[in-house]
C-alpha cells in the first residue's frame, strides 16, 4: 500500500473513530453530566506495517463496561439490557450477587452532589399509631449511613445500562462499512494508475 493509500484510510478510520467517541461522550454527558468517565474515552489509530493492518481502538476507564452495560439487581433479579453494536437489545454480562456497590465511592458523589438524607417517617411508623411522634423522624442522617442506604437499593434493583458506548459505535460501523467500497475502489485505482506510470 502506497503512503497516499494509507494516508487516505487512515484518515477515513481516525473520522469512524472521531464520532464514535464524540456520540459516546455526548450520551453519557447527557446522562451523568461532566464525569471522569467521559473524559477518559479516546481513540487510536495505528498501522502495522508487517502485516499492514491498520487497527482502531478505543480507551476508557474501566467501569465504562458497566456503565454501558448496566449491572442486573441481586443474584439476577431485575435483569438489565442495553444496546450492543450489532442494534440487539441483550442483557447485561454483569449481575451483584454477594457485594454491593463500595459506599464509600457513592459518599464522595453524594459530598459533591450535596445531597442530604434525612430520616424516613414512614419507615419507622406503626400502623397502630399513625398519628405519634417518631424520634429523629425528618432529621438529616450522615452521609456514611446515606451512602449505605444508596449502595443497598443498587445491589437489589441493579443499575441501568446506557449503551453510550456499543450503540453509537455500532451505527457508526455500519455507516463506515457501507461507505467503505468507493473508498477502497478509489485506492485501488489510483495505486493502479501510479503503478502504471512508474
Amino acid at each position: 500500500m502506497n503512503q497516499e493509500a494509507l494516508d487516505s484510510l487512515t484518515r477515513y478510520f481516525q473520522d469512524f473513530a472521531n464520532k464514535v467517541v464524540d456520540r459516546s461522550k455526548g450520551i453519557l454527558n447527557s446522562a451523568k453530566g461532566t464525569t471522569k468517565l467521559e473524559e477518559s474515552i479516546r481513540a487510536e489509530v495505528t498501522y502495522d506495517e508487517s502485516s499492514q493492518i491498520i487497527s482502531t481502538k478505543f480507551y476508557m476507564l474501566n467501569y465504562g463496561t458497566y456503565v454501558n452495560q448496566g449491572v442486573s439487581g441481586d443474584h439476577g433479579k431485575n435483569a438489565k439490557t442495553y444496546t450492543d453494536w450489532r442494534g440487539d437489545t441483550v442483557q447485561s454480562d454483569f449481575t451483584y450477587r454477594d457485594k454491593m456497590p463500595p459506599p464509600s465511592i457513592i459518599e464522595e458523589w453524594i459530598k459533591k452532589k450535596g445531597i442530604k438524607g434525612r430520616k424516613s417517617l414512614k419507615k419507622y411508623r406503626k400502623d397502630e399509631d399513625k398519628k405519634s411522634t417518631i424520634k429523629g423522624a425528618g432529621q438529616f442522617i450522615k452521609n456514611r449511613s446515606l451512602a449505605f442506604a444508596i449502595a443497598k437499593s443498587i445491589k437489589i434493583k441493579g443499575i441501568e445500562g446506557l449503551s453510550f458506548f456499543t450503540q453509537p459505535f455500532g451505527e457508526e460501523f455500519k455507516t463506515m462499512k457501507e461507505n467503505m467500497l468507493p473508498v477502497l475502489a478509489r485506492q485501488i485505482t489510483d495505486m493502479y494508475l501510479t503503478t502504471l506510470t512508474k
